[in-house]
């Protein structure tokens, strides 16, 4: 049950306000043995939904919080993963309950809860095939907070024809906000920025090598650019896909009429 549905019952007369107090102090956070406290409100509260972040836990720990969270939720996503991870995933849970991510980075557990679309739509881009990892963390993301996604991967500054190539389809599905995943010199973004009335995110990515090293020269590009472009940490998908689906479920609503609405409500919390 949503903050919406306890509100309803209240207004309908449905249920008392202690009652309605009750069910909304137990809202707040799920605890998970000794070692999390799930957000379960926070798509209600901030439009985004919590996730997962595998890297730092013990992956019996990433297991159990996933199995808390789907039984609560009824979907999590769960980012940066190894493959100790992906096995003990896969171990966990039947296959019919796994949506992953490119090379297997992020993945999505859930019991067949469907996401709510918001009629949101979100193109992500990567310069190069280095940069899909991140790039699909950013998908995934707007995808669960209810957008369509467009991939259009693989299309660097380096062979700039291919870009040229896939503008025609990215202008076709009129995406409301872009992420453009980029390493190295991290030029992608700023030349997407230029060609296209839509807004951009730069996500620089660390693939780069020597004097720039570890994204630092395309995050300095990025944030140098003459084009107008918002632009996010380095490897930070998960932020850059959330922002970019704030956008477009902003723009979403406004194309329904809805202003002041909730356009996006995830997996029914």
């Amino acid at each position: 049950m949503n903050l919406r549905d306890i509100l309803l019952k209240v207004k309908n007369n449905e249920t008392d306000l202690n009652a309605a107090e009750s069910l909304i102090r137990g809202m707040g956070y799920v605890p998970v043995s000794d070692i999390a406290k799930i957000d379960v409100c926070r798509s209600q509260r901030t439009g985004i939904m919590e996730a997962i972040l595998a890297e730092g836990k013990e992956p019996e720990d990433v297991i159990i919080i996933a199995k808390a969270h789907v039984d609560a939720c009824g979907r999590v996503l769960v980012t940066r993963l190894n493959e100790i991870n992906v096995k003990m995933i896969e171990k966990n849970f039947e296959p019919e309950q796994l949506e992953w991510g490119k090379h297997k980075r992020t993945v999505v557990v859930h019991n067949g809860t469907p996401v709510t679309r918001t009629g949101g739509v979100v193109a992500i881009i990567s310069a190069g095939t280095a940069d899909i990892t991140v790039a699909e963390e950013a998908r995934i993301v707007a995808s669960e907070m209810g957008c369509k996604t467009i991939d259009i991967y693989d299309v660097g500054v380096a062979g700039f024809h291919r870009l040229v190539g896939e503008m025609l389809k990215l202008q076709a599905y009129k995406p409301d906000s872009i992420v453009v995943a980029a390493g190295r010199e991290g030029t992608l973004p700023t030349v997407v920025s230029g060609l296209i009335d839509v807004p951009v995110i730069g996500v620089p990515v660390s693939t780069g090598y020597g004097a720039g090293a570890k994204g630092e020269a395309a995050l300095l590009s990025m944030l140098q650019s003459c084009s107008v472009l918002a632009v996010v940490n380095i490897d930070a998908g998960f932020v850059a896909g959330a922002f970019a689906a704030r956008i477009a479920n902003n723009v979403a609503m406004a194309r329904s009429g809805k202003t002041g609405e909730t356009v996006y409500e995830n997996n029914g919390l």
